[in-house]
């Protein structure tokens, strides 16, 4: 998948957010970034390098989540031949990489303590040490870290150095989650179908209808701009019709074929509870009007009155009510839709 370099959006969050990275830039000192995942955290990291003074010098980026504890200070720091086993030659670390440039560490929640206190020396002095080696070297690195962790608690929980949090975030920049980005999610989207049809040589891109436009609206988007693009790449390749896409899949995974999927519950024991009267209005499968009723009119009725109030039940959230019934966020919005429900909290 091509790599997106692009920091796209338009939400008065979302460029306040991008404002605040922009005039960092310029000061040679160490950012946080912080944000869930697939908000873009790597991509303001690179903002912050191409816009600061060390532009031209090295961006090296590390994932500290990418690496055993065994093997992060010997990445960071490098280490001289013999430092330990399969250590056959000497390697340089990621520090003297970025030496005159940018060392972006992401996922900096998960460093051992052993590697914040190594961190910590070469952010206040300037300084690392080979593992194997007992002679220091002078580096010139600016630090960007990222994390989708909220640093302070783990410092409340000793999982965490404070004095090197308070060294890495001389400004912390906050991303805001996609649900929070008001009208980037009909930009964003825009943007990646444009390029997936360019991709796949369609000579037009139709954009997206009022069907599909409603469920990429409405949906919360926990995977954040990551997830948005897989599902509009996905919605680009499978269409074939002409005209505006109108159906998206934003959850692949809810084939009644997966693993899982139709067994049997577990039959669990229970004392049998009295069966009310036909017509009781407290319980909505009995309650119905007097006269002839067919069985498809009671369950529908039931079925809406259920809808009904436990969107009522939950303030109108539809994700809410779906994890409620147990049922998926598309499942719940296709049976509002049946009973014209959709209104409601929509």
């Amino acid at each position: 998948m091509e790599r997106t370099t692009q920091v796209i959006g338009q939400s008065h969050t979302f460029m306040g957010a991008l404002e605040r990275a922009s005039r960092a830039a310029a000061l040679d000192r160490p950012v946080l970034v912080i944000g869930e995942r697939g908000t873009g955290k790597e991509l303001v990291a690179e903002r912050l390098h191409r816009l600061s003074p060390r532009w031209d010098q090295p961006l090296v980026i590390m994932n500290c989540a990418a690496l055993p504890e065994t093997l992060i200070e010997a990445e960071l720091f490098g280490h001289e031949a013999g430092a330990f086993t399969g250590a056959t030659k000497a390697r340089a670390g990621r520090f003297e990489e970025a030496d005159g440039g940018t060392l972006f560490l992401d996922e900096l929640g998960t460093l051992s303590m052993a590697a914040q206190d190594r961190l910590l020396r070469a952010v206040e002095y300037g300084e690392i040490t080979r593992i194997g080696s007992s002679r220091p070297m002078r580096v010139d690195v600016r630090i960007v870290a990222a994390t989708n962790e909220h640093l302070p608690d783990k410092v409340e929980r000793h999982e965490f150095r404070a004095d090197l949090l308070d060294r890495l975030s001389f400004e912390v920049v906050t991303l805001p989650p996609l649900r929070a980005r008001a009208g980037d999610v009909v930009v964003l989207a825009d943007h990646f179908g444009r390029r997936m049809a360019s991709e796949l040589g369609r000579e037009r891109w139709e954009g997206f209808g009022p069907a599909a436009l409603d469920a990429l609206t409405t949906y919360d988007w926990p995977g954040n701009v990551r997830e948005l693009r897989n599902v509009v790449e996905r919605a680009v390749y499978r269409w074939e019709k002409a005209g505006a896409i109108d159906e998206i899949e934003i959850d692949p995974f809810q084939s009644p074929h997966r693993p899982g999927a139709g067994k049997p519950r577990p039959v669990v024991a229970a004392a049998a509870a009295p069966v009310p009267p036909v017509g009781d209005a407290e319980d909505p499968v009995v309650a119905c009007e007097e006269g002839p009723s067919d069985f498809k009119s009671r369950v529908s009725r039931f079925e809406r009155d259920l809808l009904a109030r436990a969107m009522a039940e939950h303030r109108f959230n539809q994700r809410a009510t779906a994890e409620a019934l147990g049922l998926t966020y598309d499942q719940l919005r296709h049976a509002l839709r049946r009973h014209e429900l959709l209104g409601a909290g929509a």
